[in-house]
């Protein structure tokens, strides 16, 4: 099945900062081969969802391996089984919503 993932970690109690963590955790999704986007807040990422999740776990890890003895992830998950759904589709189809606002 195909998740579309937006994702959080955070490391509690380290530095204010977290931009090392973001970055290390990129660099871990660049491994995966998974299309994702970095946002603001998180991470949108998607593929199939064992390979979504094991991604999101290696991110977890790796935000241990820097020190952090406590990590805090939120995840929001979606799927479909009617269609193929990528994160572009979505976004398109609302931008095609509101051309004549």
């Amino acid at each position: 099945m195909q998740a579309i993932v937006s994702f959080t970690v955070v490391p509690v109690g380290d530095d204010l900062s977290l931009s090392k963590y973001v970055a290390a955790c990129i660099k871990v999704l660049d491994l995966s081969n998974l299309n994702y986007t970095l946002h603001a807040n998180g991470t949108n990422i998607e593929g199939p969802w064992d390979e979504v999740f094991k991604a999101i776990k290696a991110c977890q890890f790796k935000v241990h391996e820097m020190g952090s003895k406590r990590v805090f992830t939120t995840i929001q998950v979606g799927t479909r089984t009617d269609k193929h759904q990528t994160m572009n589709n979505k976004i398109k189809s609302v931008m095609e919503k509101i051309q004549d606002r």
